[in-house]
This record gives structure tokens, C-alpha cells and sequence, in this order.
């Protein structure tokens, strides 16, 4: 007995535009999959990072690690002195916990200087941070700053007093004199865990800057 052709079989191009849907959309839920639960490419603009960053520099950041934390019920928090990504809320709104992939969302980079409960100064260009640890103050960029030309810069400017609240972070640019870097002591405010989007983990362009940080 003769077997009757499968349906594909009669219709082979129809098996290889099905075969080609099939594959695109792998290939799309595969990245979105990447780009929220393990990493993420941005561009830097401006100067507020230098010397460390560029404008244009191009970064990858680690959303894994903020994925981790969140799978596991907690808060992602960063280590002093990385360098982190966040939503900075609508451009007109309050910096808030909402969901941090809103299309009006900023995303800004900075460095993480204090954490809740730490009291953080500027006074005469020094940036300082008081906890239980240091009473008598330290300087957070001791441990990142490796010359002039790679690291904060070593002048801080203006008058700050503030103690981090709960559940926040102080952050400030690499770049922090005069008004080059819009941060926790010029107005951003102090920011919330939950709009941390990750940690720089490299630099990918300029290739000839390449860097894991």
C-alpha cells in the first residue's frame, strides 16, 4: 500500500518559511532573555566619569548579578566603589521603585561612595564618609583611584552633609569638580536599590580601551 505524502512534504516551502519563524523568534525571546536577566550595553555620555570613562565609551553591564539577588528574594547591593548603571525615573518625576524599563527612564552612571547609615561630607575639595568603622572619616576612592589618569579625580567640589538613608545609596561622578557630574551631591539625591540596573563589568569600545572593571 502506497503511503500518502506528509503535509510538509507536499508543501516544502512552506516547512522552510515555518522552520525560519520558528528560528527568528528563538533568536529574539533568546536576547530579550540576555538583555534583562544578563547583561546589558551603554553608551557613556558626557564627561562625568573622567578620567575612567569617555563619552562614547561603550560598557557592558552585569544584570546577572542584580538577577540573582532579585530569584533569591533580596536587594541587590553593590560594592563600594564600583561603578553602577540605574533608572533615574522619568525626566519630570520623582525618583521612584517602580519598574526600572520604562521608556521615559534615564539611565545614568556614576560610582557608589556610601551606604545607609553612613554620614558623607564634602568640605575643601575632600569627599569623606563616616560609619561604625571609621569614626573619624576615610576616603572611599582610596581603593579606586589608581593615578591621575585612572580613577576619581582627586578634587571634589561643593558643601555636602548627609547621612544615606535607608535602603539607598550615594553616588557621584569620577569627574566631580565644578558642575561636571550631576550626582548625590548636586541634586540627583541619594538612589534607591531597586533602580539599580547593574555594575559595569567592561568596556568594549573604544576596542583599542578595553577593559574589565
Amino acid at each position: 500500500m502506497e503511503q500518502k505524502p506528509k503535509f510538509f512534504q507536499k508543501h516544502p516551502l512552506l516547512k522552510d518559511i515555518l522552520s525560519l519563524v520558528v528560528f527568528v523568534v528563538f533568536i529574539v525571546l533568546g536576547t530579550v532573555v540576555l538583555n534583562t536577566f544578563v547583561f546589558r550595553s551603554y553608551n557613556v555620555v558626557g564627561s562625568s566619569m573622567l578620567n575612567t570613562l569617555e563619552n562614547e565609551d561603550r560598557i557592558i553591564v552585569n544584570r546577572l548579578a542584580v538577577s540573582l539577588a532579585h530569584f533569591m528574594g533580596k536587594e541587590y547591593i553593590p560594592e563600594r566603589g564600583q561603578i553602577i548603571v540605574f533608572a533615574n525615573g522619568e525626566a519630570s518625576g520623582p525618583l521612584t521603585c517602580g519598574a526600572p524599563d520604562n521608556q521615559n527612564d534615564q539611565y545614568i552612571i556614576k560610582r557608589v561612595i556610601a551606604f545607609p547609615g553612613e554620614r558623607v561630607t564634602v568640605k575643601d575639595g575632600k569627599l569623606t564618609v563616616y560609619n561604625e568603622e571609621h569614626p573619624d572619616g576615610f576616603s572611599p576612592d582610596d581603593d579606586t583611584r589608581v593615578d591621575e589618569n585612572n580613577g576619581p579625580k582627586e578634587y571634589t567640589s561643593g558643601e555636602v552633609d548627609i547621612t544615606v538613608p535607608k535602603g539607598e545609596l550615594f553616588v557621584a561622578g569620577d569627574n566631580r569638580e565644578g558642575s561636571h557630574s550631576f550626582d548625590s551631591r548636586s541634586g540627583l539625591g541619594t538612589i534607591p536599590y531597586c533602580r539599580v540596573i547593574g555594575p559595569a563589568s567592561m568596556r568594549i569600545y573604544p576596542f583599542t580601551k578595553f577593559r574589565f572593571f
